[in-house]
């Protein structure tokens, strides 16, 4: 990193009030010397809302540019101007335009920084009733049949609150799907419009849920899934499963460990019972 180089700065913006925007936030759209905004025309109602008028470069940013913007932005960070990137909601980086940027960013030693404010990851999970003590964040559901199918099946044994984001359009079949796979009675939360005039969290099992978006469902939505129970499983129960990992090409002892501490089992226990079925 040279002394004359710029900074690159991740801002947070209103996932739907403006008035969630922060000080920081205004002050950086004020004075930028270049914007990389995912959606340009969001960008300027955003700063009309706000009172503030970018005096800086702005350029777009949205996923299919982004690789491609990438050494025009680095040469401006080299060149000592501060860049700022926004997106149309919420977080840079977070299932949003950004990280490809952080990244070229450390491999060259820029400076990085990142301006805090709204997460629809948080906000939804504040909200949805359920455990916040352990989560994790899954991005968008897959799309494809196979893809979402496999994604269920690691679900099924997810201990932690998990959190995600659907389009309107799917929302419907996959609450239906996540119900036959997960099953009908485990608890989630439908998030959607947060901070908007429509906001509305709707709480119940997946069964209810589903049933309930099947006369469709509109605006931006996020899901909080509730984790999966302890499973109640004796150390014969589990040899299969062991097992059959194994002869795919994982290591005993890394699976041994992964699945006795998701059934609540010994490790060690585990492990010679799968070495004492293969004699």
């Amino acid at each position: 990193m040279t002394s004359a180089s710029g900074w690159l700065v991740l801002a947070a913006t209103p996932l739907g009030d403006p008035g969630d925007a922060s000080a920081r936030l205004i002050e950086a759209l004020g004075s930028a010397d270049v914007i990389a905004a995912e959606d340009t025309r969001r960008l300027r109602g955003l700063a009309s809302a706000l009172g503030v008028s970018p005096t800086g470069r702005v350029v777009s940013f949205y996923e299919d540019v982004e690789t491609a913007r990438l050494p025009k932005l680095l040469e401006a960070l080299h060149g000592g101007e501060t860049v700022l990137v926004v997106t149309d909601a919420g977080m840079p980086s977070v299932s949003d335009p950004g990280f490809r940027l952080v990244a070229a960013c450390v491999e060259e030693d820029l400076p990085i920084t990142c301006l805090p404010g709204p997460s629809a990851v948080t906000t939804a999970l504040a909200l949805s009733g359920l455990p916040c003590d352990r989560f994790c964040f899954e991005g968008f559901a897959p799309r494809k049949p196979g893809e979402r199918s496999k994604w269920f099946a690691e679900l099924v044994s997810e201990r932690r609150t998990v959190v995600f984001f659907e389009s309107p359009h799917r929302i419907a079949s996959l609450l239906a799907d996540a119900a036959a796979a997960l099953g009908g009675s485990r608890r989630a939360a439908v998030c959607r419009e947060l901070t908007k005039t429509y906001e509305e969290v709707k709480r119940g099992t997946l069964a209810e849920l589903a049933e309930w978006a099947a006369d469709g469902v509109r605006g931006e939505i996020s899901v909080v899934l509730e984790g999966a129970a302890p499973r109640q499983a004796s150390v014969a129960d589990l040899v299969p499963e062991v097992a059959e990992r194994v002869a795919s090409g994982e290591r005993l002892k890394t699976v041994a460990a992964e699945v006795a501490g998701a059934a609540g089992v010994s490790t060690k226990e585990l492990y010679a019972a799968v070495l004492a079925a293969r004699k």
